[in-house]
C-alpha cells in the first residue's frame, strides 16, 4: 500500500520559491484505477513524479508498504524504480536506436536477469499488448499506439507492484486512447494505475477513483481509502535488500548500439582520436616525417591542380607509377639488367577502350553531396563551348574569344607554320571558380572592381602588372593586323634571324582607364546563320561582315570591370596570366540562350534532316543504285536546276575533257618535270602565276573553285612574287615526295579542265544562259540510261549530310547544364582531398558499371616521387604528437559530452526505470574507451599499413631495410593508452550525465 503524508515539495524558478504541492494526504489501495484531474500547472505531473520516485519531496513523507522513504539514499530509489514502478509517459521516451525487444528488455537488465530469461519475458509482455510481431522494429518505425503499447510492455516488464501513466493518450486520436485504455483498465485488476489525465470522459469511463488537484491540493476524492483498509497494511522493506545494477557489458551494448547509429560520425571520431596514436607509432618506425612533408607540398598544389573527372579518359594511374619505379618488389639475382614492359602497358591502356564517364549522374551528387561541399573551396564545371566573343565594334570587326589571328581556319601544312598557328590560336577568357574569398586569397583588385555577375567580367595580370602582348591584340588594345603581317612575313622569310627583327617587339603600356570600361558582345554560333526562304537551310554568314556587324549590334553586352593582381604571398593561383575571366554566370547564360535559339530548337525537330543543306543524315546504311535509279535521279537533280545553273552545267560536262586525254597530257607534264624538285617549282611557279593573273584582273578567285579567306588573300596579293615563294616554299618542305607528285598530278587535272572549259566558253560567250540552258537539254536527249549513270557517278552531290545531327549541335554550341564535359574538383586541404576521392569511391561502389567515375590523380602521382627528406628529431616529434594526442582526447572528451547532450532524454529514460546515477556514468565511460579502443586500433592498423611504402623509401635511399617496424608489444601499449586517455576525457562528461536530475531529462527533446 502507498500513502502520501502531508507531501509538499517546493522548487525555485529563478530567485522565487513556487510551492508545487501544499500538504498533500493520500492512501492507495494495491489495486485500483486512479485517475488524477485537474488544470495544467495544477501540479499533478509533481505529485506522480514523487510517487514514482523520480522527484524528491520538500517535506512530508511517502511511505511504502509501511516503510518511511525519509532515509532513501539515492541507491534505495533506484531500487524503488525498478522494482515497484512501471512508467508510461505522454510521449513513450523509447530509445530510438533500440529495437522494441531492446526497449522492453532494459529494465530487467538493471535486475541482473540472464539474457535467455529476459528475452523470454520481454516477448511474453509484448505478446500480452499485441506486438508480438514487432520485436525488431525501431521506434520510428511504429505509430504512436504502437510506441505506446511499447512503452507500457516496458513498465510491466519488472512485475511492478504500481503503474504511472503520465497523459498516456495525450498523443493518441480517438480510436488508438480508448484501446490503451482498455489495457490499463485490464492491467488494474492486479496493480496500482494512477493515471494523469486532462480529460474527465476517460478518466469517468475506465477509473475506480478520481482525484482531484488544484493549486497543488486536492480539492475531491470520489473513493478514498477507508481507515479499516489502513489496518490491514503490512510492513514490507525488502526494497532495501534488491539492489539494481548495471553490467558493465550492458553498458558496452547500450553504447556500442548508440553508436552504431551514427557510424559517420562514430568513424570520424575514432579515426581523429587515432591521429595521435598514428603520430607517436610512425615515430616509432622513424619515418613520419616523410610523409608530413609529402602532405604539406600536396597541400600547396591542390588550387592550381583540382581534381579533375573528364567525360572520356583514360585512366594512366598504372602507367605512370610502373614509369616512376612503382610497383612490387622483385626476388631478382642483381647480376643481370632486366626490362620493364612500360611499352607493354602503355599500349595496353592506349588500346583500351576510352572509359566514359557519367557526369550528369556525378554532378547530381556532387550537387547533393553536404560532404563533398565542405571538403571543398569550388567545383567548377566544364562544358567543352568556347564564348564567341567579340570586340563591340562594328567598324572593325574582331573575334576575341577564340582568338585565330592567322585567318578564318586556314590550313597549312609546315610544320613551323602549324606551331605558330597553334600558339595564336588561344583563349584569352576562361572562367572563374565560384569561390569569391579563395579568389581573393590569392589576387588583389588593383582596379575597378570584382565581376557581379554574367556581363561582366576582369583582366589577369601578373605580380609586375604585366599581360602577355598577345592578349593586347586580342583585346583590341593592339592593331591584330600588325600581327596578322607579321605572322605572314615571318612565315614567307627563311631567314629565321631576320624573320625575329619583324616581330614588334617595343614595350606597350597603358593606363587602367584605358582598359576599364573596354566593352564586348557575346556572339552566339547560332546567330551566324540566317534562314533562306529558297532552299529552307540554313546558311553560315560569319564570312559575311555586313550580317557579322548586325548581329554583333543586337548581341549580349560584357563589360571588363576590373583588373586583378596576383598577390605577392599567393602559393599558387587558378587564373592564367593575361586572360579576362569572366564568372560562372556568363557559362550558364550562354548555354541556356543557345538552347532557346530557332536553329536549335528546328534542328530537334528535325532529327532526320540536316537543317544546314536539307539533305537527310547518313543513317549508315549504304546505298546501290541500278543505272535506270541513277538516270530517275539525275535527270531529276538538272530539272531543278535553275538557267544559270544549268548553262554552268552544260559548260561543265561538254567541255569536260575524256579520261584518255587528261592522262595523256599528264604523261606528257610528268616526262618533263620527272622528280621532286621540279614538279615542286611547277607547283610554286603555277601558284605564283595565278596570283599574278588575279592581281592583273586576268583571273577571278571564285573559277579556281577554292575557299580562301579575303583577309589572307588580300595579304598574300599584297606579297611581292620572291616573298610569295618563299612562303610557299617553305610550306611544301615537309609534305612527303608522294604527296608533292598528287598535287601535282590535281593541279595538272585542274588546268586542264579550266582550259577546255575556258575555250568553250569563249565560243559560247555570246549566247545567254536559257539558250544554253536548252542546248544543254538539247545535247542530253542524245544520252542512254548507260551515260546517265556516267553523269549521276560524276557529278551527282550527295544526297545525304556530311554531317551528323550531334556534329551540328556541337557546331551550334549546344550543351546543358546538367552534363558538364569536365568536373574540377578543388579541395581545401590534403585530408580533404582524401575524404573527396573515399566519397567518390564509395559513390562508385553503389553505381552501375557503366556509370562509374574514372579518373587520374595527377596531383597524388607527382607528390608520390618527391624523395627529399628532412631529418627526425625524435623526442620533439614525439612531444609534439603527444600533444596531439591529448588534443585528439579531449576532443573525444568533447565529442562525449554532446553525445551526453544528444541523449538527455535516454538518461531520464533510463532512471526512471531504475538506473543509477553510477550506471549512468558507466554507459557514458563504456562509450569512451569504445570509441578510444577503435581510435587505437585504426591508429596501428594504418601504421603498420604505411610502414610498407615508407620502409621502400628508405630501402631506396639508405639501402637499408626493414627500418619502419612497429613492435608488436608497442602496438599493444599504444591501444591501452588510447583506451585510458579517452577514458580520462570521458569522466568529466560521464559524471554531468550521472548528475542530471531525471525529470529535467525526460523533458528534453
Amino acid at each position: 500500500m502507498l500513502q502520501l503524508t502531508d507531501i509538499k515539495k517546493n522548487y525555485l524558478a529563478g530567485e522565487n520559491e513556487v510551492q508545487a504541492l501544499k500538504g498533500i494526504n493520500l492512501t492507495f489501495r494495491e489495486h485500483e484505477f486512479v485517475s488524477i484531474l485537474g488544470p495544467s500547472g495544477c501540479g499533478k505531473t509533481t505529485l506522480l513524479n514523487i510517487i514514482g520516485g523520480l522527484d524528491q519531496y520538500t517535506s512530508g513523507d511517502l511511505i511504502i508498504n509501511g516503510v518511511s522513504t525519509k532515509k532513501y539514499i539515492d541507491r534505495d530509489w533506484d531500487t524503488y524504480r525498478n522494482h515497484s514502478i512501471g512508467f508510461v509517459f505522454q510521449n513513450y521516451n523509447l530509445i530510438p536506436h533500440q529495437t522494441v525487444l531492446a526497449n522492453v528488455e532494459l529494465a530487467l537488465t538493471l535486475s541482473g536477469v540472464s539474457k535467455e530469461e529476459r528475452r523470454k519475458k520481454a516477448v511474453e509482455v509484448l505478446n500480452k499488448v499485441g506486438l508480438g510481431d514487432q520485436l525488431h522494429k525501431k521506434p520510428n518505425q511504429m505509430s504512436g499506439g504502437q510506441m505506446q503499447r511499447v512503452a507500457i510492455a516496458r513498465a510491466l516488464i519488472n512485475d511492478p507492484d504500481i503503474l504511472l501513466a503520465d497523459e498516456p493518450t495525450g498523443a493518441l486520436d480517438t480510436e488508438t486512447s480508448v484501446q490503451i485504455m482498455e489495457l490499463l483498465k485490464e492491467v488494474a485488476e492486479n496493480k496500482l494505475v494512477i493515471m494523469v489525465t486532462h480529460n474527465p470522459e476517460l478518466a469517468d469511463t475506465y477509473s475506480t477513483r478520481i482525484i482531484r488537484l488544484l493549486d497543488g491540493k486536492i480539492t475531491d476524492d470520489t473513493r478514498p481509502v477507508t481507515a479499516e483498509e489502513m489496518t490491514e497494511q503490512k510492513k514490507d522493506d525488502s526494497l532495501t535488500k534488491a539492489k539494481t545494477s548495471m553490467s558493465f557489458f550492458t553498458a558496452l551494448s547500450l553504447s556500442f548500439n548508440n553508436l552504431m547509429t551514427k557510424k559517420t560520425r562514430t568513424f570520424l571520431t575514432a579515426f581523429a582520436g587515432s591521429i595521435g596514436i598514428i603520430g607517436i607509432a610512425l615515430i616509432l618506425s622513424l619515418s613520419n616525417g616523410i610523409q608530413n612533408y609529402i602532405d604539406s607540398i600536396e597541400e600547396d598544389t591542390l588550387s592550381t591542380y583540382p581534381i579533375t573527372i573528364e567525360k572520356e579518359v583514360v585512366d594512366m594511374t598504372s602507367v605512370m607509377e610502373t614509369m616512376m619505379g612503382k610497383g612490387e618488389e622483385i626476388d631478382r639475382a642483381l647480376d643481370k639488367v632486366y626490362a620493364k614492359n612500360v611499352v607493354g602497358l602503355t599500349m595496353q591502356t592506349m588500346i583500351a577502350e576510352t572509359q566514359t564517364n557519367n557526369l550528369s549522374d556525378f554532378k547530381t551528387f556532387l550537387d547533393s553531396n553536404t560532404e563533398i561541399k565542405n571538403a571543398t573551396n569550388a567545383i567548377q564545371y566544364s562544358y567543352n563551348v568556347k564564348p564567341h566573343i567579340y570586340l563591340n565594334d562594328t567598324e572593325n570587326i574582331l573575334q576575341v574569344n577564340p582568338f585565330d589571328i592567322t585567318g578564318s581556319g586556314m590550313e597549312v601544312t609546315n610544320t613551323t607554320m602549324q606551331s605558330m598557328q597553334t600558339t595564336f590560336m588561344s583563349d584569352t577568357w576562361v572562367e572563374m571558380i565560384d569561390n569569391r574569398e579563395l579568389l581573393e586569397s590569392q589576387y588583389e583588385v588593383i582596379a575597378g572592381k570584382w565581376p557581379e555577375g554574367a556581363n561582366e567580367c576582369v583582366l589577369v595580370v601578373d605580380e609586375n602588372n604585366q599581360v602577355f602582348d598577345l592578349t593586347l591584340y586580342a583585346l583590341g588594345l593592339a592593331d591584330s593586323k600588325d600581327l596578322y603581317e607579321m605572322f605572314f612575313d615571318a612565315v614567307a622569310n627563311p631567314d629565321r634571324q631576320d624573320a625575329a627583327q619583324l616581330i614588334d617587339a617595343e614595350d606597350k603600356e597603358f593606363n587602367y582607364e584605358d582598359i576599364l570600361g573596354l566593352s564586348y558582345k557575346l556572339v552566339l554560333p547560332t546567330d551566324l546563320y540566317k534562314y533562306d526562304e529558297l532552299t529552307k537551310t540554313y546558311i553560315d554568314m560569319s564570312n559575311d561582315n555586313t550580317f557579322v556587324a548586325e548581329v554583333i549590334e543586337n548581341s549580349y553586352e560584357i563589360k571588363l570591370v576590373g583588373i586583378i593582381r596576383i598577390r605577392e604571398d599567393a602559393v599558387s593561383t587558378s587564373l592564367p596570366i593575361g586572360t579576362v575571366a569572366y564568372t560562372p554566370e556568363l557559362t550558364e547564360y550562354y548555354i541556356t540562350a543557345i538552347q532557346e535559339t530557332d536553329l536549335v530548337k528546328e534542328q530537334m525537330e528535325n532529327k532526320d534532316t540536316d537543317i544546314l543543306t536539307g539533305l537527310p543524315f547518313d543513317d549508315g546504311i549504304e546505298k546501290e543504285y541500278s543505272d535506270v535509279e541513277k538516270a530517275e535521279l539525275i535527270k531529276e537533280y538538272i530539272n531543278n536546276m535553275t538557267a544559270a545553273q544549268k548553262a554552268e552545267f552544260f559548260l561543265t560536262i561538254y567541255s569536260a575533257p575524256s579520261e584518255e586525254e587528261i592522262a595523256t597530257i599528264v604523261q606528257e607534264y610528268t616526262t618533263q618535270y620527272p622528280d621532286r624538285t621540279s614538279q615542286q617549282e611547277f607547283i610554286i611557279q603555277t601558284q605564283v602565276d595565278i596570283f599574278t593573273k588575279i592581281k592583273n584582273g586576268e583571273l577571278s578567285i571564285e573559277s579556281l573553285g577554292t575557299e580562301i579567306d579575303e583577309e589572307t588573300l588580300n595579304y598574300m596579293l599584297s606579297m611581292t612574287d620572291t616573298d610569295l615563294r618563299n612562303m610557299l616554299n617553305m610550306s611544301y618542305q615537309e609534305m612527303t615526295d608522294n604527296d608533292i607528285t598528287q598535287m601535282f598530278t590535281a593541279m595538272l587535272t585542274q588546268s586542264i579542265t579550266m582550259m577546255y572549259s575556258s575555250e568553250l566558253a569563249d565560243s559560247l560567250d555570246s549566247y545567254s544562259n536559257e539558250e544554253l540552258a536548252e542546248m544543254l537539254m538539247t545535247y542530253l536527249e542524245t544520252f542512254d540510261e548507260t551515260k546517265y549513270a556516267a553523269l549521276f557517278d560524276k557529278y551527282m552531290p550527295s544526297m545525304v549530310s556530311k554531317s551528323t545531327y550531334d556534329t551540328n549541335m556541337t557546331l551550334f554550341g549546344l550543351c546543358y547544364l546538367e552534363d558538364p564535359h569536365t568536373i574540377n574538383i578543388y579541395a581545401k586541404s590534403f585530408e580533404d582531398k582524401e575524404k573527396i576521392q573515399e566519397l567518390i569511391a564509395e559513390y562508385n561502389k553503389n553505381a552501375s558499371e557503366e556509370d562509374q567515375i574514372t579518373y587520374t590523380d595527377y596531383v597524388g602521382l607527382m607528390m608520390s616521387s618527391i624523395t627529399n627528406m628532412v631529418d627526425i628529431v625524435s623526442y620533439v616529434l614525439i612531444a609534439f604528437v603527444s600533444i596531439s594526442l591529448v588534443v585528439s582526447s579531449i576532443m573525444i572528451g568533447i565529442i562525449t559530452y554532446i553525445s551526453v547532450l544528444e541523449r538527455t532524454k535516454e538518461i531520464g529514460i533510463l532512471r526512471s526505470i531504475g538506473a543509477s546515477k553510477k550506471d549512468i556514468s558507466r554507459v557514458f565511460n563504456a562509450e569512451a574507451i569504445t570509441i578510444g579502443f577503435v581510435s587505437g586500433f585504426i591508429g596501428i592498423m594504418i601504421t603498420l599499413l604505411l610502414n610498407i611504402p615508407i620502409n621502400i623509401i628508405i630501402k631506396n635511399l639508405t639501402d637499408v631495410d626493414g627500418i619502419a617496424a612497429l613492435p608488436p608489444i608497442g602496438g599493444v601499449l599504444l591501444i591501452i593508452i588510447s583506451m585510458l586517455l579517452t577514458f580520462i576525457a570521458g569522466l568529466f562528461p560521464s559524471r554531468i550525465a550521472a548528475k542530471k536530475d531525471p525529470v529535467l531529462a525526460l523533458r528534453s527533446e
